[in-house]
């Protein structure tokens, strides 16, 4: 075979495997046997290893895997990747329809076609439902047709170039149909039955099974050697288009369109006339949804006119044209097999349930926190009871129900114990007066002292980097340090004998160390860990007094008219400060650091004193630099509306919050009133 025969040979058999791949990993169909195709493949393969110049990108060898990479680079995204905003039910559903409606009437545009004549609640608006899947999102963009690159998500703004990895997966084209410049995004997922298929070989080896899909999915995406990741045969389902010269003028057409450019799309989406019709589709899919071969967590519903999407737009952080709809909390059954009691870091004392590890919401389980001896007695819950655990996203696990039906005859009521070893001492606790907790009598215990020195270093505190808990516990074991200040102490020479401890690692730590030196009074408050004093407390108190003597020596009854800092509050501070430990130790760390006063000083107080609450999302700010900016200016953040409110800073899709200021009169600010009154 000479060459142009070859180059001839080439272009029929890129385009026979192009076909059947495309009828058999998008369409789910294919007409001749896998190992024909197969055959295709190594025909194709054996030309051009003997005609290398005849290799093109959009080649099916290109697939062929085992290329190792030495990392991922950092890839700018073109286009900014959100998130979406979240609901669990269908009255919040409704809501979010009502928010749409109100925010296009507003439009001039929307008036003009007709749509919003009615009012809000009779506008013509349609939703397009597309199933949400328990994957991975990756950007990938095409230049005349042919894959460039594919990137993850990241941080919004810069992702991670996986493209090598990407190509192994036979759903993505690397060469389109029309040979176009287009960015689209998707979803890579592995489906159950490949999920499965892995965890057996794992177990068969010995070795630990991967919790849920789309953990190895993701694993898999960021390895480095593209062999591992073909053998993993991942999935990908494309959803939107985020670039493109001529964009469908509705999301039902975009769907199409990207399926005659040859995407895998999912094709159980749906047009819906209204939010009833929404809700009706979410929850059949709640039901249906075990029955595919892929995890799905809820639909995303999307406006359907691109016109009426442009008008929504965006907030800081999601678009406003879109929300997804998240399934019920899924619940399972397992099994008590102990509850073991934590001791934190002030101290309090807290009931663990250990249980039989149980898959939920797509992730194993066997821990679920019980809160206190109040909730044990409510749920009425003994060690080897059968129990309902649910988990709804992001939510910690929690036991919702026991079935006592299942009780085992000889079992008893949990009874708190008057000691627990971790608590120091002769392991005595108590219960706090006036609360449900109990804690360790014996403030001094070891494991209290790690953990306060966890929350010491931890972003909430002095933000040491590279003092995470594995390294505090090795300073601590090696009798380097005890105490906070005693970090601030240390030195280069008496890291290196440590294990893991190299130069670089050591230069590292230490030089972390000392860009902690200065910190601001609410940090320093923060990682005392005074007792019901957490991180607003902290912001408050220094705001208040703004310099560390005046909360020294702060009474009783001067921080218990604080708005924000009750009874209990104020006795746990000003017993803190008059602990003769406490003070020694804070005497000596004050030789170490140094407090920076980051409260600006403005002509224009109109914060300053005063208590503002936050709801809704902001264009130019998202909440936490609100929070910062309000702190500045010497005001206070509180998270809920009381008579006290001074301030209520409403943005869009404010919720309950709104409600409550409205009620009781508390003065609302929007977004324009709020940036007037800033001076940054």
């Amino acid at each position: 075979m000479n060459k142009d025969e070859a180059q001839k040979r080439l272009k029929k058999l890129r385009d026979s495997i192009e076909h059947y791949r495309y009828q058999y990993h998008v369409l789910d169909n294919l007409d001749i046997p896998e190992t024909a195709l197969d055959s295709l493949k190594k025909e194709l393969i054996e030309i051009e290893s003997i005609f290398p110049e005849l290799v093109t990108a959009d080649s099916p060898s290109q697939r062929v895997a085992g290329k190792v990479l030495a990392g991922f680079k950092k890839v700018p995204h073109k286009i900014p990747q959100w998130s979406f905003n979240d609901c669990f039910d269908k009255e919040e559903a409704v809501d979010f329809d009502k928010r749409v409606k109100r925010f296009l009437e507003k439009d001039s545009d929307f008036i003009k076609a007709g749509d919003g004549q009615n009012g809000a609640n009779n506008s013509k608006v349609e939703y397009v439902c597309e199933l949400k899947i328990d994957g991975l999102k990756v950007v990938f963009e095409y230049e005349k047709g042919i894959l460039k690159t594919a990137a993850t998500r990241g941080d919004g703004k810069v992702g991670e170039d996986v493209t090598e990895n990407i190509k192994t997966i036979e759903s993505i084209p690397l060469k389109l149909k029309t040979p176009v410049d287009i960015i689209v995004e998707g979803e890579v997922y592995l489906s159950l039955k490949e999920f499965n298929r892995i965890n057996k070989e794992l177990e068969k080896k010995g070795e630990e099974v991967y919790a849920n899909p789309r953990n190895l999915a993701a694993g898999t995406i960021r390895q480095l050697d593209s062999k591992i990741v073909a053998e993993r045969k991942l999935s990908v389902f494309i959803y939107d288009i985020a670039q493109y010269e001529k964009t469908p003028d509705t999301q039902l057409a975009e769907l199409n369109e990207l399926e005659e450019l040859g995407f895998k799309v999912n094709k159980n989406y749906k047009l819906c006339k209204n939010i009833n019709e929404v809700i009706e589709y979410w929850k059949v899919w709640g039901q249906k949804k075990v029955k595919e071969n892929y995890l799905i967590d809820g639909v995303v519903l999307k406006v359907n006119e691109k016109k009426y999407q442009d008008i929504l737009g965006y907030t800081g952080k999601a678009p406003r044209f879109a929300i997804a709809f998240k399934f019920s909390a899924e619940q399972v059954t397992t099994v008590i097999e102990d509850i073991v009691l934590q001791v934190g870091r002030t101290g309090v004392v807290t009931p663990v349930a250990h249980l039989r590890p149980v898959l939920v919401a797509g992730s194993n389980v066997s821990r679920a926190t019980l809160h206190n001896e109040d909730e044990i007695k409510r749920l009425g819950v003994r060690v080897g009871d059968t129990v309902i655990l649910q988990k709804a996203g992001d939510v910690i696990p929690q036991i919702v129900k026991v079935l006592t039906e299942l009780r085992p005859e000889k079992s008893k009521p949990y009874v708190f114990p008057k000691k627990v070893a971790e608590c120091g001492g002769d392991g005595s606790i108590e219960r706090v007066p006036g609360q449900v907790a109990y804690r360790c009598v014996d403030k001094l215990s070891t494991i209290m002292q790690r953990r306060k020195l966890y929350y010491f270093a931890s972003k909430n505190a002095f933000d040491i980097n590279h003092c995470g808990p594995k390294v505090i516990d090795l300073l601590m074991d090696n009798n380097l340090v005890a105490h906070a200040v005693d970090l601030f102490t240390l030195k280069k020479g008496d890291l290196l004998n440590l294990p893991r401890f190299a130069e670089k690692s050591a230069d590292n730590l230490i030089a972390a160390i000392d860009d902690a030196r200065k910190v601001t009074l609410a940090r320093l408050i923060t990682s005392l860990s005074i007792d019901n004093v957490g991180e607003e407390t902290a912001v408050l108190l220094a705001n208040t007094f703004h310099k560390l003597e005046k909360v020294r020596t702060a009474t009783y009854d001067e921080l218990n008219k604080i708005n924000g800092i009750g009874e209990v509050v104020a006795q746990s501070i000003v017993s803190w400060f008059k602990n003769s430990e406490n003070k020694k130790m804070l005497d000596a760390l004050l030789k170490e650091i140094e407090i920076e006063d980051k409260t600006k000083k403005v002509s224009n107080n109109f914060f300053s004193g005063k208590t503002i609450v936050l709801t809704g999302t902001m264009k130019k700010y998202d909440r936490d630099q609100a929070k910062e900016i309000i702190r500045e200016l010497g005001g206070n953040v509180s998270s809920s509306v009381s008579a006290k409110t001074d301030f209520v800073v409403a943005g869009e899709n404010a919720g309950s919050k709104l409600e409550k200021a409205t009620e009781l009169g508390v003065k609302i600010l929007t977004e324009e009133d709020f940036l007037k009154n800033i001076t940054i």
